[in-house]
């Protein structure tokens, strides 16, 4: 494929753009009407607080079957996306660009005092841009930040399963590619199915809502997350039964390690009385959490995560690196990220932090890092 046919394909088309209207439509309608649990978010700097309504896994089914239903009545093509994917993502880029050009501008008029909503303007417009200046901006009701991760979620999901479709028209479906949808399905569904837990992380508490978390959610977790599908589309592999053992091994472990870890600071964070273990949580200075996996390792979620995205790219064999981008990608940014999370909690915790370093010497991976 020659560089000219890809940038022809980046052309967004009147198509890319209704497919991406009607499924933000949609989310907006159904997050509004569904039932689902509301949810209290963290207590901002001045008191007052956000309530999400975690409807993510019903609205999720919900789409999924009208979809099969539309597809079932010859109104729909499942391979819609698959076939616009150079477009649909270039559209959803300049969306983005759009959107935060506008949240931006919105912010920078607002004269409200609140935690949510007060502009914090630096003055480095690229930089204001890039980070945001409003920590929960909204629009007709909707917590834009909430919103936006939901629909790169999903985003990812609808990807990989037109992706499947199209394997399956040209006849190329093969275990691999099975293996993957299977681990990206039960990720996904579990995300949604544990959606409040979304509410006590750092990204929906403590990040304005700039481009980087709008591209992030938007463009790069549903694109990138889906490379190891679109590469099986054109490459053929046989894994042995080892192989498979081995790649729902490290699948299990690595949910296992993630779930578990993000799930005990969930619920710390809710009644830090609640056991963990069987046993009492043990706590530093009455704030860090040190028990259960937050006592192996002081970001032991990152390793569940490290594991699950390798297993989302063993499928695809070792022939290539393409696969491999996202794992190696996660790997880069956690570590980025734990050192940038060190820093601010040695500044936030002081000694207590001090004191939780010398309990949990190991940062991710114990005995190794």
């Amino acid at each position: 494929m020659d560089l000219g046919h890809v940038l022809h394909l980046l052309i967004p088309s009147w198509n890319s753009v209704a497919i991406l209207a009607l499924f933000f439509a949609y989310l907006a309608i159904a997050g509004s009407i569904l039932p689902g649990k509301v949810v209290p978010g963290a207590t901002l700097t001045d008191g007052s607080r956000l309530y999400y309504r975690c409807n993510g896994l019903i609205s999720l089914l919900l789409l999924v079957g009208l979809l099969g239903l539309g597809a079932k009545m010859d109104s729909v093509s499942l391979t819609a996306i698959s076939d616009r994917g150079f477009e649909l993502l270039s559209t959803t880029f300049l969306f983005s660009v759009l959107v935060t050009l506008v949240l931006y501008a919105a912010g920078c008029k607002s004269s409200n005092r609140g935690s949510s909503l007060k502009p914090h303007v630096t003055g480095n417009l690229l930089h204001d841009w890039w980070f945001g200046i409003q920590l929960n901006p909204q629009f007709m009701g909707i917590d834009l930040k909430f919103f936006f991760v939901r629909a790169g979620m999903m985003g990812w999901l609808f990807i990989n399963l037109s992706v499947l479709a199209r394997s399956i028209q040209d006849g190329t479906l093969s275990q691999s590619m099975i293996l993957f949808q299977l681990f990206c399905v039960l990720y996904i569904l579990d995300y949604f199915f544990h959606e409040e837990y979304m509410t006590s992380t750092w990204d929906i508490i403590a990040e304005r809502l700039g481009f980087m978390l709008v591209f992030g959610d938007l463009v790069w977790i549903p694109f990138t997350f889906s490379i190891q599908g679109w590469w099986l589309l054109s490459n053929k592999v046989e894994l042995g039964t080892a192989a498979v053992v081995a790649n729902c091994f490290t699948f299990l472990i690595g949910y296992m390690v993630f779930r578990g870890a993000n799930k005990q600071k969930h619920v710390f964070k809710k009644n830090p009385k609640a056991p963990i273990w069987g046993r009492p949580a043990r706590v530093i200075g009455g704030k860090l959490l040190a028990s259960g996996y937050w006592g192996i390792a002081r970001h032991c979620n990152y390793l569940g995560d490290l594991l699950l995205a390798l297993s989302f790219s063993l499928p695809c064999g070792i022939s290539s690196p393409v696969p491999y981008f996202y794992p190696i990608y996660l790997l880069i940014l956690l570590i980025w990220r734990e050192r940038r999370d060190e820093a601010r909690c040695a500044e936030k915790y002081k000694e207590i932090w001090a004191e939780y370093r010398k309990l949990v010497p190991w940062r991710i991976l114990p005995y190794v890092y």
